[in-house]
């Protein structure tokens, strides 16, 4: 993720502090979580958890809870603290902080494990900055890919490299038959793309675009084929409209788009 100033930590602190983000499987791959690396921490225990949701206020947690630990946290007063562990692209160790909460609430997370709990959780204190980053960066980049969708970014040498694309080409798969082609444009929601063959025959068709980064690997995204166009002095080329799938867009892909839309901004 982008580095960014203590200012524009407490912008995305101010503007987006109470709103939760759940922690699914793509949530999970694009914050790098380590979920093996959560534990909730008080009077000197420690129980493995599960995020499910937080925001930079409070957490939803799962934990296995025997009826000897809610006595420790009613011993510590309700207070524990909430340990994150992320995955860094550049590091070997993960990034690893706590954050003091206090405990607000139980709720049983499966009927026929009663030990099983949703843990409510309300932070004490302002989170570290690290968190206010992760999550920040992925509910503006959210709250962008709606307000700028059809900011469209040209791809040359610079933009593919601030971008953070590996090269310049990608592969649409249509009905499993992958096409080489070469990316003109990209934003939030659509690409334009130039391959080889006669695109009419693919016009209103599903597919998916292959575009490989330089952190993230390969990102697929589903769309639809909405227009073509030739090439002008290429018979064997032609140009398409490819329209983003809005809500199977990966946030990867969110994140790499905001990141040079405010870089090119500033």
């Amino acid at each position: 993720m982008a580095i960014i100033t203590s200012q524009q930590i407490n912008i995305l602190f101010d503007t987006y502090k109470d709103t939760e983000i759940t922690f699914n499987r793509e949530v999970i791959r694009a914050t790098g979580l380590v979920q093996k690396q959560i534990f909730l921490k008080f009077s000197g225990y420690q129980v493995p958890c599960i995020i499910y949701s937080v925001s930079m206020t409070s957490a939803k947690i799962v934990a296995n809870l025997a009826p000897g630990v809610f006595e420790q946290i009613r011993e510590a007063k309700n207070l524990v603290s909430l340990r994150f562990a992320f995955h860094e692209d550049d590091k070997a160790n993960p990034l690893l902080f706590f954050v003091a909460s206090r405990v607000t609430g139980y709720n049983t997370y499966n009927k026929d494990n009663p030990n099983l709990n949703f843990v409510n959780l309300e932070f004490t204190q302002r989170p570290a900055d690290d968190l206010i980053s992760i999550l920040g960066l992925i509910l503006e980049a959210k709250a962008n890919s709606k307000k700028r969708s059809e900011d469209r970014i040209v791809i040359t040498v610079d933009s593919l490299k601030k971008i953070g694309l590996s090269d310049k080409t990608g592969q649409l798969f249509i009905q499993s038959v992958p096409r080489n082609c070469i990316i003109r444009d990209l934003s939030f929601s659509g690409a334009k793309l130039i391959l080889a063959g006669v695109a009419k025959f693919i016009l209103n068709k599903k597919g998916v675009l292959h575009l490989t980064t330089t952190e993230k690997g390969v990102l697929k995204i589903p769309g639809t084929v909405i227009r073509n166009e030739d090439v002008e002095g290429r018979k064997d080329l032609a140009a398409i409209a490819l329209k983003f799938e809005e809500d199977k867009v990966p946030i990867e892909y969110k994140l790499l788009i905001n990141d040079y839309l405010k870089l090119k901004k500033n």
